[in-house]
């Protein structure tokens, strides 16, 4: 009996001498790039559960001497979830914020060598350490005030404060971040508490700016009164 002759357009059953494609190998860089917005989901899904508050404690605590994320995120979602206990979660966020701001000035004034360094370094904040020093030489309480209340990266501060506490006393450093850590909370947990859900998406999109339009005024006052009187 005569084998079966294969037509040329049938499919050849021997195997590819290919190799199958692998998937690509996500590098250590990607991973990381990525992290922030992964860091940024799960402090935003904390929201949706009964530990909430505890969540936004910690937050605010963590963000203050090493955690990337600002608690805004967490606040803005328990604001939406629970309107009139805005100023509640406001009230804790501060709290939590001072309390960690002082851990920050442990780290610096105690530990800056084995850990406060490495978390400079990690999060590439070496030029606004360099300036640091010399604002802590001006005038400190104010530096810390604006850095609790601006977008500037406040953690930066906390663990400079300790490591320059030759020029930053501890009391300086609370008085500060009280006063600017609770206007700026204020301000995320008053909009929502008088507007409601619909100035959500301009706090997402304009929160910084108003932030820095509302320290630049606040300046802008203190000086004129210093020249009017």
């Amino acid at each position: 009996m005569s084998e079966p002759i294969l037509n040329a357009n049938e499919p050849s059953a021997a195997p590819s001498a290919v190799p199958p494609s692998t998937p690509p190998k996500v590098g250590v860089f990607q991973t990381l790039r990525r992290l922030p917005r992964r860091l940024y989901d799960w402090v935003l899904s904390w929201a949706e559960t009964k530990y909430g508050l505890p969540a936004l404690c910690a937050l605010s605590f963590a963000e203050s001497s090493f955690f990337p994320i600002p608690p805004d995120v967490l606040l803005i979602a328990l604001c939406m979830g629970a309107s009139k206990k805005a100023f509640k979660f406001v009230a804790y966020c501060a709290l939590f914020s001072v309390l960690g701001g002082i851990f920050g000035y442990y780290i610096g004034y105690a530990f800056y060598d084995q850990v406060g360094k490495g978390i400079i370094e990690f999060f590439h904040y070496e030029k606004q350490w360099a300036k640091v020093g010399d604002l802590y030489g001006k005038n400190a309480f104010l530096a810390i005030f604006t850095a609790g209340f601006t977008p500037i990266p406040y953690k930066v501060f906390t663990i400079a404060a300790g490591f320059f506490h030759d020029k930053v006393g501890l009391g300086t450093l609370i008085f500060a971040s009280l006063l600017g850590r609770t206007g700026r909370f204020a301000l995320v947990g008053g909009a929502i508490y008088f507007f409601g859900p619909r100035i959500k998406p301009y706090l997402d999109k304009y929160f910084e700016l108003v932030c820095v339009l509302f320290m630049v005024l606040l300046i802008g006052s203190f000086v004129l009164l210093k020249y009017l009187l």
